[in-house]
């Protein structure tokens, strides 16, 4: 099932490149969150859209927001991944899937004409009440940290 503007975002714990754990409700009322989900750590694209994020990341702090960006892979291939491309921005491992399901970003989708489930490039920004103000799924990665930002000064303080 697909999020929408307006929908609460579902809450969620996960561990960071640091095994340390960030839990969405610590930010609610205080920062505004844009969360975006990427396939794969070190896959051409994924590097790409982790790497305009984190470069942003000042940008995005100062319309006081922070940014998690989320995928499948596990805590240390986060941490490698990180230190290899000098991503300064939070990685968190939903290693089971759970939170791409709540996201909606799990899906089917055709490669190599086979039907595969896999996480579909995604972008939510929610802000500080705990509501989506944006649902973005299958987004292109080029340019669309620049973009998320517009979006983000758009949004009420």
């Amino acid at each position: 099932m697909l999020l929408k503007a307006g929908e609460p975002a579902p809450r969620f714990a996960l561990p960071d490149a640091d095994m340390e754990m960030v839990d969405l409700a610590a930010y609610l009322g205080k920062k505004k969150i844009v969360l975006f989900f990427y396939a794969k750590d070190g896959t051409p694209c994924c590097t790409t859209e982790a790497t305009d994020f984190s470069d942003h990341e000042e940008d995005f702090g100062q319309q006081d927001c922070v940014i998690f960006g989320i995928s499948r892979d596990d805590c240390l291939a986060h941490a490698e991944f990180c230190d290899r491309e000098g991503i300064g921005i939070p990685l968190l491992s939903d290693a089971d899937g759970a939170v791409c399901q709540q996201y909606g970003v799990w899906q089917e989708r055709e490669v190599g004409g086979q039907k595969k489930l896999g996480v579909v490039r995604s972008t939510f920004i929610i802000d500080r009440a705990g509501t989506i103000a944006h649902a973005l799924y299958n987004v292109n990665y080029k340019g669309h940290a620049l973009d998320v930002l517009r979006l983000v000064e758009e949004l009420k303080p």
